[in-house]
């Protein structure tokens, strides 16, 4: 039964699955090839060979089916990796502001205590 983007199939413990569609493509060549193969020869030719041919095709498929959810999990995970980029620097920037709106007022009671200082030694100069 062929589908949109694939084939469905139903394995060896009876559960359907959707194959992929390339695996579908190779499958269909695969078949053909072995019709030809039979109309030739015999099918006593392929007779050994089909089981085998049909495992490595589910497992090829299975193998794609993994590679796109580890694709789509990288993504999710490109798109968390940015999110956690983005609220770093902006933390990094609230840091910043915040230490210099912080330092402001340390430098001011500094001046102010050298100022204090020199007003003081003015002071007793002049007495």
């Amino acid at each position: 039964m062929e589908l949109d983007d694939g084939v469905l199939y139903q394995d060896d413990s009876g559960s359907s699955a959707m194959m992929s569609e390339r695996v579908s493509g190779l499958a269909s060549s695969i078949y053909r090839e072995f019709e030809r193969l039979i109309c030739q020869y015999d099918e006593d030719v392929v007779k050994e060979l089909m089981p085998l041919v049909v495992a490595v095709l589910e497992n090829l498929d299975a193998v794609f089916a993994d590679n796109q959810e580890h694709e789509v999990e990288l993504e999710l995970l490109k798109e968390d990796n940015e999110q956690l980029v983005t609220q770093y620097e902006r933390e990094k920037s609230l840091r910043k502001s915040t230490e210099e709106v912080g330092l402001s007022p340390r430098l001011s009671k500094r001046e102010n205590k050298d100022k204090l200082v020199d007003g003081k030694a003015l002071h007793a100069s002049n007495c």
